[in-house]
């Protein structure tokens, strides 16, 4: 055997390598390959078929030799995979494909075939060598995938609430109809706006729920628009991993991390929500209005009785003294006249008193309820909700400029509430007295440095000078008998700021209508009186 020249030695051919491999190497490998190998003529008749083939397809070898590989075919494999099966192979190109074969037994199975053209020395086709692999069961699991899939974005889809994926970097990866529509309404990309007001209502909080993959409850967002009505949507975080598919994290397990963020818009629920609470806070003030009212009244029915029984008194000491000094002569009729009358009126006037007291008994007590921070820009406007049907009844501009600070007073909610509400309603009774057609009321809070300060103004006919301090007196009213205003709404705004340890006064310099100031202590116990 002649020598190789020195460049090929470092090379071998493929004549050699087949020659160094026996032939009976070859069969042994085809016998003990876990992969069903057939080999067919021209015709597809079988001539040849392993063990592993045997296995998958339950037949015999005496069962199968001479059979046409068509008896493993089933019906439902379409037409036009065997045309274009046969038009590849008869071409000398090897084909690859999915049929449904059937077993000896009946049953069915996927295969997953591979057939390649035997061609001889001159070209011509003479065996065909197939190869296959049942492949139901990775058909069942990719069609239950698939099932499961689908089944899970239609469940997403038909969703009430807008549900949307997102990667590590924020990225959206997957969303559903529900977000598609808040999209619409909140512009590009809404989950990135409500995790920044998720982010900035939690701080910290939320860095560590996310570092520990700690699910986030539903946290209540509001977002404002310029032209519309606020929404307000509930917000549900969670975060979890999902091991990377990559053929090099096979060995070496990668994790992705991703949130999923669910929205339930729950506008319509808070709007109840509030409109409840408003009726209730409605409610209560008219309870505590009617019960202050009534503390006026029988108040000021007292303070009224006492003074003609305290001339009374007056009338009979002086009738008792003269008595007393008076000396004895015949007129003794006269002097027991006097005794029975200085009795009679002594009797009266015990009587009365005991009226008094009783009427004294009457007055309801003073409703307990206890002092603490509250932030006025909420009462105010609370008040304004309440009082909104009367505003607009009156035709009545408002103009509302909240405290830019917190706004936060020291006092009880309930009796501050009544007593904006009897400003405004006081504000709103002097506008229906005028005929004017600007009707403008201005609203404002602001912190002093001792104290917070609430302006109420109007554009209504105004209180004259003689009368800024008798408007705060029982029963006084400027609107007249024949309407039958008791005149209490002003004296009950000045106990409720006094018992709260402020001032309320009318600005005399206000030329416009009617500016009341109020002025209210900022914290407990301060000493400071505004």
């Amino acid at each position: 055997m002649a020598k190789l020249p020195p460049e090929k030695n470092m090379s071998t051919s493929n004549e050699d390598m087949d020659a160094s491999v026996p032939p009976h190497i070859f069969r042994q490998v085809v016998e003990q390959a876990a992969l069903a190998i057939s080999i067919t003529d021209e015709q597809s008749n079988i001539l040849y078929a392993n063990p592993a083939f045997l296995r998958t397809t339950g037949y015999s070898r005496p069962e199968i030799l001479g059979q046409n590989q068509s008896l493993l075919s089933y019906r439902v494999t379409p037409k036009l995979v065997y045309e274009t099966m046969w038009a590849q192979i008869k071409r000398q190109r090897p084909w690859n494909g999915l049929l449904v074969n059937k077993r000896q037994d009946g049953s069915r199975y996927l295969a997953d075939l591979t057939i390649s053209p035997v061609v001889n020395e001159d070209g011509n086709t003479t065996h065909y060598l197939g190869m296959h692999r049942d492949v139901t069961e990775v058909h069942r699991l990719e069609r239950q995938v698939q099932n499961q899939k689908s089944l899970i974005e239609s469940v997403v889809d038909a969703a009430q609430v807008a549900i949307v994926l997102l990667d590590e970097n924020e990225r959206v990866l997957l969303d559903n109809q529900e977000y598609k529509k808040l999209i619409g309404d909140l512009g590009k990309e809404p989950a990135i706006k409500l995790l920044g007001s998720i982010r900035a209502q939690m701080g910290n909080a939320f860095v560590l729920a996310q570092s520990r993959h700690h699910n986030i409850a539903a946290r209540e967002v509001f977002v404002e628009f310029p032209n519309r009505a606020a929404r307000w949507f509930s917000c549900a975080v969670s975060w979890f991993e999902e091991q990377d598919v990559g053929a090099d994290a096979f060995y070496e397990p990668q994790q992705r991390h991703y949130l999923l963020l669910t929205i339930a818009d729950i506008s319509e629920l808070k709007r109840q929500q509030e409109a409840l609470r408003i009726n209730s806070l409605r409610a209560l003030l008219s309870e505590q209005e009617r019960i202050q009212s009534l503390r006026e009244t029988l108040a000021g029915a007292v303070y009224q009785l006492e003074g003609p029984l305290n001339t009374l008194s007056a009338v009979s000491l002086m009738l008792e003294r003269r008595l007393s000094t008076t000396p004895s002569s015949p007129q003794m009729s006269m002097n027991a006249w006097g005794d029975i009358s200085a009795t009679a009126l002594e009797d009266a006037m015990q009587k009365s008193r005991e009226a008094l007291e009783t009427l004294r008994a009457c007055i309801p007590n003073q409703t307990t309820e206890s002092s603490k921070s509250v932030n006025l820009n909420e009462i105010l406007s609370d008040v304004l909700k309440l009082s909104t049907a009367s505003l607009l009844g009156a035709n009545i501009v408002v103009e509302w400029q909240p405290d830019v600070n917190s706004g936060t007073a020291f006092g009880q909610p309930v009796q501050l509430s009544n007593l904006f509400k009897q400003l405004i309603a006081n504000a709103v009774e002097a506008f229906n007295e005028q005929r004017s057609s600007h009707r403008e009321l201005r609203i404002k809070c602001a912190t002093r440095p001792d104290c917070m300060e609430v302006f109420i103004e109007d554009s209504g006919p105004g209180i004259a000078d003689g009368l800024r301090f008798k408007v705060f007196q029982p029963f006084f009213t400027t609107k007249g008998a024949e309407q039958q205003h008791l005149g209490l709404g002003l004296a009950m705004a000045q106990d409720v700021v006094t018992r709260h340890g402020g001032t309320i006064d009318i600005d005399p310099d206000y030329r416009s209508g009617c500016r009341v100031r109020v002025q209210l202590p900022r914290v407990a116990g301060d000493d400071h009186v505004c």
